[in-house]
């Protein structure tokens, strides 16, 4: 890699890192050209991306995005999975590594905070962004069918209590 291309690809990675609310690091070593272009695939379509990266050049822009605290994770056949949303990304990268054991995952960092391995693993179980937003809706929408229920039932109870008025007359 020439000189100018590292000094770009040390630009383009310092955005991705600043721009992620999670970057998880993985060993790819092993997987073929075609899982990791299927794995590519599955994160682009949630928003999310997969980037091979060279060690010393993924320190320096870590360290130039302020989160060199990541550094340790940096060693052997690394590749990066980022996002904005942590849980969606762990989820595909979690499945994907169960699936293909040549993926390995090592950790990462969400939110500004380091995880491991296992971190990773239960931030996967967790619902995505999404999913929490419908169940926040719903929580929203169940009052207000119950608002409207309690409001119709005097108006029953009243046209109720009309006819049997009018019948005994």
């Amino acid at each position: 890699m020439l000189r100018s291309d590292k000094h770009e690809f040390v630009n383009q990675l310092e955005e991705v890192y600043k721009r992620s609310n999670s970057v998880i690091v993985t060993h790819y070593h092993g997987l073929t050209v075609s899982q990791i272009t299927l794995l590519r695939r599955s994160l682009k379509a949630k928003g999310a991306g997969f980037k091979v990266v060279k060690n010393t050049l993924s320190k320096i822009a870590a360290s130039k995005a302020g989160i060199d605290v990541i550094s340790h994770l940096l060693n052997g056949p690394t590749a990066v999975a980022y996002s904005e949303d942590p849980v969606e990304v762990a989820k595909i990268v979690v499945s994907f590594a169960k699936t293909n054991e040549a993926l390995k995952i090592i950790g990462g960092l969400v939110n500004d905070q380091v995880l491991d391995a296992n971190s990773i693993q239960q931030l996967a179980k967790l619902p995505s962004l999404n999913e929490l937003r419908g169940k926040i809706i719903g929580v929203l929408q169940a009052p207000a069918t119950k608002v409207v229920g309690v409001l119709q039932a005097p108006i029953t109870k009243i046209v109720r209590v009309l006819k049997l008025y009018a019948d005994k007359n």
